[in-house]
């Protein structure tokens, strides 16, 4: 099956991140979707962008040919994620400013990356996952 998907939060990350990192040079693309986690009363995520986006993204994901793997890393509810000293907003590999993120890992680095207001566009999706 060309996609496949890890879920990690903040406090599973480290171990999933090692595993993809392990694994990443088998696939044509290596995909981390930075997002909100889903509120239990309405099954859907907090943010707005979020659930705009994820269905585009997935869509796109799973249409492609090529072995794409994508590890959706969840920020946690909204005051967590509000926190400026939230793990990924101060991580220097990261620097994430908003959800969703969509970023292509290659080579140890983060070759591209989608912010919240672009991340459903799927040219944009297309281009990133092309490596373009």
């Amino acid at each position: 099956m060309p996609l496949t998907t890890l879920d990690a939060t903040i406090a599973t990350f480290d171990g999933v991140f090692e595993k993809f990192r392990s694994e990443a040079a088998k696939n044509k693309a290596n995909l981390i979707l930075f997002l909100a986690d889903k509120d239990p009363s309405t099954s859907l995520s907090w943010c707005p962008d979020c659930v705009t986006a994820e269905p585009v993204i997935y869509k796109k994901l799973e249409a492609s040919e090529d072995d794409v793997v994508l590890l959706r890393a969840y920020v946690g509810d909204r005051p967590t994620w509000r926190n400026p000293q939230h793990p990924w907003r101060v991580d220097s590999r990261f620097k994430l400013t908003g959800v969703p993120t969509l970023i292509r890992w290659e080579d140890e680095a983060i070759k591209g990356r989608l912010e919240d207001h672009e991340a459903h566009l799927e040219h944009k999706i297309d281009a990133l996952v092309a490596g373009k």
